[in-house]
């Protein structure tokens, strides 16, 4: 193709008749720069399989059947195949491809398509069953493949194997993602791997568009993460009473029993938290009339507590969504175009469903890959108009709070284990952890238990907010002015102004904090950059590094183990290393670096 006609094609009067004025469903009435830029690379390269990994509600959709339109237009293919991860998704496709002039059946399961029709849109599963028939039809017509959300191709196996025998003849292959990562190494169909100078062969995408681009431009909503910490208490299988705060060091079973007595509908931190929740959404529907809360639930138990305790607290139903429901997929829709406050679901609105008004969050899940949390927090990120904020409530989990802290980092699929197995490196979990993640509590793993697991009591202590990788506040108790302080932020702001008030609000709880008596602290009166949420393979870490560091100062010093010991204890603070807080243990090392540096 010449220069001149890439350039030409690119603007959308060179379209087909059928494109239309504005962009389908819920985006922006022309390309935005990166659909245009990812628009003008292909029609550049003409390439068989282009990889674009744009952040959830970044406006793949539109990218994808721009770019359909265009194809078909100009003859290169002459029909559609989607494919996508679930039913509800696939006719979405199909009403948005509708939009523009391409009628694509949703229905399509055998034989020869209707004349009125362009394609099909399908689901990886149906590609699973049927492989061969997908197979005939793009040998028999020149086929443009839309592949949504390809990462599912390598769900398992068989997906994996029947999309590469279903569409290895396709004309040109379309694959999209907001999250190329996955947690396992299983290879993605028609998705290049390039080796690193690691060894470690990564997914390579055609063209990019991450969080922090689109954050920049406007595209997507700030997210603002309230965390809630808390005591638990629990019965564990053995029938070992057990008591712990979320956010403190634990071991890994330690950290997923506290967290399943949290998100427990019989304690006080789910209520807690979900008063907090529709607190926060009344403010945010000051500046946005419209703004629907949704609680991502771990099983369809747990979801119809939930939304019990929903009832309960403000009065009105919340919408339920369970996964193995006929009309869990009308019901979305329903709650997508009216103004009720609340939907719960389980799992299936984690990716691809598209509510544009979804704007406050409730992680209240146990799965902890980075995978789902990405797939999670896209659900309320959509931006419809500049200004717009999303707000995520999620317990005081360590994986929970990195991940937040991470939203901005760009990852790849990575198809090789490192060299050092990284076992304890939630971006290197096995399989098995994976299915462990996505249990449902009560499911029953055969094993025969003396006693049950049970949940005991639990109770929320507001703890932080995480924004834009930095944190802020101060322990409060739910219903409080200083938690007030933090939910009472308007729903509308530029993502620069959301961190000046979240400075202020800071600064103003510190003050407070300074006026009471002592006697009146009864929560940790620390600000939250001082009150790093640890692992407890971290703090294992911090003090094997202040145990090297000392180690290595008794042969400069000549001053035994103990009397140095001793000696940050007298100048830091603190009680002995072994029930140091993180803080204080960097406090020492730090300390001891210095004593080092100065005797050189």
């Amino acid at each position: 193709m010449t220069t001149t006609a890439a350039s030409s094609a690119s603007h959308s009067h060179h379209l087909s008749p059928a494109f239309p004025g504005r962009a389908p469903w819920g985006t922006a009435s022309k390309l935005r720069a990166w659909q245009q830029g990812a628009m003008d690379k292909y029609i550049r390269e003409q390439p068989r399989d282009f990889l674009a990994v744009a952040t959830p509600g970044a406006g793949k959709t539109t990218f994808a059947l721009t770019l359909a339109s265009w194809l078909l237009h100009h003859h290169v293919v002459q029909q559609v195949t989607v494919v996508a991860p679930t039913e509800h998704l696939k006719k979405q496709w199909a009403e948005a491809a509708a939009r523009i002039g391409i009628k694509l059946d949703p229905e399509y399961s055998a034989g020869p398509l209707g004349k009125e029709y362009q394609g099909v849109a399908v689901t990886y599963a149906g590609v699973g069953v049927r492989p061969m028939l997908h197979r005939n039809r793009v040998e028999q017509r020149k086929t443009l493949v839309i592949l949504d959300e390809i990462h599912h191709a390598g769900d398992s196996k068989s997906w994996g194997e029947a999309c590469l025998e279903a569409f290895e003849p396709a004309t040109r292959r379309l694959a999209l993602t907001g999250t190329p990562f996955r947690s396992d190494t299983n290879p993605i169909p028609f998705v290049a791997y390039e080796e690193g100078n690691d060894g470690i062969r990564r997914s390579a995408a055609d063209y990019t568009y991450g969080y922090g681009n689109a954050l920049a431009d406007h595209v997507v909503r700030p997210v603002i993460f309230l965390s809630y910490s808390g005591s638990m208490r629990w019965r564990t299988k053995a029938g070992d009473e057990i008591a712990a705060r979320l956010g403190e060091p634990m071991t890994k079973d330690a950290v997923s029993q506290a967290w399943r007595t949290a998100l427990d509908p019989r304690g006080e931190w789910m209520p807690s938290v979900l008063r907090a929740a529709d607190k926060r959404l009344t403010e945010v529907r000051k500046g946005i009339p419209d703004a629907g809360a949704l609680v991502i639930a771990s099983d369809q138990d747990s979801a119809r507590a939930y939304a019990k305790l929903i009832r309960e607290i403000t009065g009105n139903r919340a919408t339920l969504v369970l996964s193995d429901d006929a009309g869990a997929s009308d019901r979305i829709d329903e709650f997508s175009s009216n103004n009720d406050r609340w939907m719960v679901a389980v799992r299936m609105v984690s990716e691809g469903v598209d509510v544009p008004r979804l704007a406050v969050g409730v992680y209240a899940t146990t799965i902890s890959t980075p995978l789902f949390f990405a797939q999670a927090v896209g659900r309320f990120v959509r931006s419809r108009r500049r200004g717009e904020t999303a707000s995520v409530f999620l317990p005081t989990i360590p994986d929970l709070l990195t991940f937040a802290n991470e939203m901005e980092v760009e990852r790849d699929h990575a198809l090789d284990k490192p060299k050092k197995e990284g076992e304890e490196d939630p971006y290197a979990e096995s399989e098995k952890e994976m299915e462990e993640a996505n249990k449902e509590q009560d499911e029953d793993t055969g094993e025969q238990e003396q006693f049950a697991f049970e949940a005991l009591e639990s109770e929320a202590v507001f703890d932080r907010v995480l924004y834009d990788g930095a944190e802020f506040g101060m322990q409060a108790h739910p219903g409080s002015e200083e938690e007030q302080d933090y939910l009472g932020i308007p729903g509308l702001l530029e993502p620069d102004q959301v961190q000046l008030l979240l400075q202020k609000r800071q600064a103003r709880q510190i003050a407070h904090s300074r006026r009471k008596p002592d006697a009146e602290a009864d929560l940790l009166e620390l600000p939250a950059e001082r009150r790093p949420v640890v692992s407890h393979k971290e703090m294992m870490e911090l003090r094997k590094q202040l145990n090297t560091m000392v180690s290595a100062y008794v042969h400069q010093s000549g001053k035994p183990h103990g009397v140095i010991h001793t000696e940050l204890r007298r100048v830091c603070g603190g009680p002995p290393s072994a029930e140091a807080t993180a803080g204080q243990l960097r406090q020492r090392i730090a300390k001891v670096q210095e004593w080092a540096t100065r005797m050189r």
